[in-house]
């Protein structure tokens, strides 16, 4: 008998919401599990083909220190197929699946009966920040705080598309936090929270320009990892009288457009044609998290 766990993609920070708020979107990443003699990952995926198959793959490490944290010294062995649709390091939470897979192939075969907000407190100890993990746990969209304890709030997104544009390299996150100021002034940090905090009212309320507007005024992040991103103004540009907002996903070099689904069935092809180097998905969110099949 083998059986399945499903890890949708996460989309993070949101503009102004700064390692605090991201979204679970319909990419997977899809364990295929069976027992077996010794630990073996098997990738199906191209991208995946180059990471560990034995027990230094990430999965498996995950899957250990969730055990281990529950006095499990040892997990059965098994054969475990990968498959993904989600882009390594381009912003999109490929690490945070693989942590939350991790949690969850433990919780499965030792019994542990994990809470959603217990798996969600191991994955943001692991990560350091609730906002790529977090929504991969639970799905939809996740306001979260992390100071030893965890405080979240999920809302769900509905009637929102995710025009999701990703550029042909990596992006390291550490690289990306290095180009970050190491302060703000009392009156930056004033102005940045205040953008913050409209957009946290406006995702609860699902106004979707309101929210464009804030992504345009983030303070924390945006305007210095965007001078990383090739022709991220020029596709500002192109894109900003058709979409709600443009923001970058993560740490980048991913920018995801939030728009109707009017608005990309009347541009999405204009906007192919512009930037025929990039690649276009179009997503949508997702409001289940983490889920376990047999099969």
């Amino acid at each position: 008998m083998s059986w399945q766990i499903k890890v949708p993609a996460t989309t993070a920070n949101i503009g102004a919401g700064f390692d605090s708020i991201g979204i679970a979107l319909n990419l997977y990443l899809t364990l295929t599990i069976e027992q077996a003699n010794e630990w073996a990952f098997i990738p199906l995926s191209d991208h995946l083909k180059h990471l560990p198959i034995d027990k230094s793959n990430i999965i498996y490490q995950m899957a250990k220190k969730t055990a281990e944290r529950y006095q499990i010294s040892e997990l059965p062995a098994c054969r475990v197929e990968l498959k993904s649709d989600i882009p390594l390091a381009r912003g999109l939470g490929s690490s945070a699946t693989a942590i939350v897979a991790g949690i969850e192939l433990a919780n499965q075969l030792a019994g542990l009966n994990l809470s959603a907000d217990e798996k969600m407190l191991l994955a943001t100890e692991i990560e350091g920040h609730p906002d790529n993990v977090a929504p991969a746990v639970l799905g939809g969209c996740i306001i979260g705080h992390f100071d030893q304890t965890l405080e979240t709030i999920r809302v769900p997104i509905d009637d929102l598309t995710f025009v999701t544009i990703i550029p042909d390299f990596e992006l390291k996150t550490k690289e990306a936090r290095q180009i970050l100021p190491k302060q703000f002034t009392h009156g930056e940090s004033v102005r940045a929270s205040s953008v913050a905090n409209v957009s946290v009212a406006a995702i609860c309320q699902q106004n979707w320009p309101l929210l464009g507007e804030m992504l345009k005024k983030d303070c924390f992040h945006q305007p210095y990892r965007k001078k990383l991103i090739p022709h991220y103004d020029e596709i500002e540009q192109e894109l900003m009288n058709h979409v709600y907002g443009l923001y970058l996903s993560g740490a980048g070099p991913t920018m995801i457009a939030l728009a109707s689904q009017a608005q990309v069935t009347q541009y999405l092809e204009q906007w192919k044609r512009s930037f025929p180097d990039l690649k276009w998905l179009v997503l949508d969110a997702v409001n289940q998290g983490v889920s376990v099949v047999e099969r």
